[in-house]
């Protein structure tokens, strides 16, 4: 590996190494049981019902634990609540508390906690994003989304029995009992400290592994062993310390000065090197790069305008030149690995064979005079009268690259286009407040069920960033929604995605994979295909 080590990045590092050395000296803790990583730069939020990125779900699955959880397999297992079963029909769930359990701060926590947690999800006032995706097959979301949050079809038998009833049968809803949004908060804590409960140690009071003793904005969060989770005699790392660190270079100059054990953010022009190294991983996961248009701008609400703009787009060589094929080409909206009605199938797979692949990444030329063809359709020949629009996008990874790419691209359309770039937790509230044109955008999947990503489009979807807004592509997914057969529900799924692409409710660019730095002597960990790393088990030897 090279050390790079210069100018203003050098000053920033040596900063921070003082930071951290002063921090360890304050940790006072055993060696090898503090774990210092860098899985992304400052969270948007680490509040579980606001946040909607993978970063501080990273986060938040340290700090918080639901009714179920996902294992190092993927697979659904026991978490606070250790048993769980439905109805005969599927319309009621019963989970099962786990006896004795308690908040970090020592007090009892009860199955009215998950009824305040579900109700807050639910409540129009916390407009948490993903509230809709997760609850509207839930008795009465309508009226508790609508400020009646005691219609939600949530209740607490007792103190360790949790009940949900739903509208319609949910194959996957174990699934959803396992995300990260549905953990346990504390009402107290948050009705007293407000919105700055989830930055204030002292208020962020949690149920899972850790629990959080430092939060310093743009430096570092210190999480701390939580002695009164349910597991804590199994879980190993005295301190996790998150660096939030916005640039690549100071994460891996932090590496390679062995101040970091992991980190997310590796410098493109150091993969070439890095390849065939055992500290070097790249995993696929279960995600699409993508684009989204503001369908709410003109002229980014003409279908003619997005189909011309993402036929532009040179996938191939964009994942295979500028992403270095660390990401493979998209060729529809939902990529690999994901289920479809038959044990053995996948989504990707039986699109194939049904209706073939949307994009030919092998004819980018034809797909280029498709483009202008469409762009002198919608009243652009040659780009003639089309304003001048902005690309919002962070600066990590390839994005500034691709961004550079997508300028240089659509100006082969004869029209132009700015870039803006911006700081994570920046770009990302403008993307959901609807302050852009078109911004990059990507979904790495909470669960495995091409819903989680194709349902994003729906009309009132709290993550449809570009306000997307088709009766048909909508009637497809409420069927896939609410049908109890598990081959219609697929078969629904892949006319709502042929739907979203015939309408080029988003480009597709490509499909993820995760690639990171990890010290060899870390073990004991493990990295899901939903982009979450689990340290709780770890250790360094």
């Amino acid at each position: 590996m090279k050390l790079k080590l210069t100018g203003l990045v050098s000053l920033f590092l040596m900063a921070s190494l003082s930071v951290i050395s002063c921090s360890k000296k304050a940790e006072n803790a055993p060696k090898g049981s503090v774990l210092h990583v860098q899985v992304g730069p400052s969270p948007e939020t680490i509040d579980p019902a606001l946040n909607s990125a993978v970063d501080g779900a990273n986060m938040i699955i340290h700090a918080f634990e639901g009714l179920l959880k996902f294992d190092s397999n993927n697979n659904i297992v026991a978490a606070s609540a250790d048993k769980w079963e439905q109805s005969s029909d599927g319309l009621t769930w019963t989970f099962h508390l786990r006896d004795g359990l308690k908040w970090s701060d020592g007090s009892a926590l009860t199955a009215n906690d998950f009824v305040y947690a579900w109700r807050r999800v639910a409540d129009p006032n916390t407009a948490a994003p993903y509230g809709y995706d997760l609850l509207n097959i839930v008795k009465g979301y309508k009226e508790a989304s609508e400020g009646d949050t005691e219609k939600l079809g949530v209740e607490a038998t007792d103190d360790n029995t949790f009940v949900v009833h739903l509208t319609n049968p949910c194959i996957y809803f174990d699934k959803i009992a396992a995300f990260a949004v549905l953990v346990p908060v504390q009402k107290a804590t948050i009705e007293a400290n407000g919105e700055s409960w989830s930055i204030n140690p002292s208020s962020y009071v949690t149920n899972g592994p850790y629990y959080m003793t430092e939060y310093t904005d743009g430096s570092q969060i210190v999480f701390t062993k939580n002695p009164n989770y349910w597991d804590a005699a199994n879980i190993t790392f005295e301190k996790i310390v998150w660096h939030l660190i916005e640039d690549p270079n100071t994460s891996y100059n932090a590496y390679n000065q062995n101040v970091l054990q992991l980190i997310k953010d590796v410098p493109t022009e150091e993969i070439p090197s890095l390849r065939g190294n055992s500290q070097f991983h790249v995993e696929p996961i279960m995600g699409t790069y993508y684009i989204t248009f503001n369908t709410q701008k003109a002229p980014f609400n003409n279908s003619d305008v997005r189909k011309a703009l993402s036929l532009a787009i040179d996938r191939k060589h964009v994942a295979t030149t500028i992403m270095q094929g660390t990401y493979t080409p998209a060729k529809n909206f939902v990529g690999p690995g994901i289920s479809d009605a038959a044990p053995a199938s996948s989504f990707e797979d039986v699109t194939r064979a049904a209706y073939g692949d949307h994009f030919d990444t092998d004819n980018y030329e034809a797909d280029l005079a498709k483009a202008k063809e469409l762009l002198a359709s919608a009243g652009y020949p040659e780009g003639k009268g089309f304003p001048t629009f902005e690309y919002l996008t962070n600066d990590s990874g390839y994005h500034k690259a691709v961004a550079e790419y997508l300028q240089a691209a659509w100006a082969e359309l004869g029209i132009t286009m700015t870039v803006n770039i911006q700081e994570w937790k920046t770009m990302t509230a403008d993307r959901r407040s609807g302050n852009f044109d078109i911004a990059r955008n990507g979904w790495v999947y909470d669960w495995d069920d091409p819903s989680n990503m194709i349902n994003l489009l729906e009309t009132g979807n709290g993550n449809n960033d570009g306000k997307y807004s088709s009766a048909e592509f909508d009637k497809y997914v409420r069927l896939a929604r609410n049908t109890t057969k598990v081959a219609e529900h697929y078969d629904y799924l892949h006319k709502a995605e042929q739907a979203a692409l015939n309408d080029a409710a988003m480009a597709p660019i490509a499909y993820y994979n995760e690639f990171w730095l990890q010290k060899d002597n870390l073990k004991n960990t493990w990295h899901s295909p939903y982009g979450y790393w689990y340290f709780m088990y770890g250790k360094l030897e």
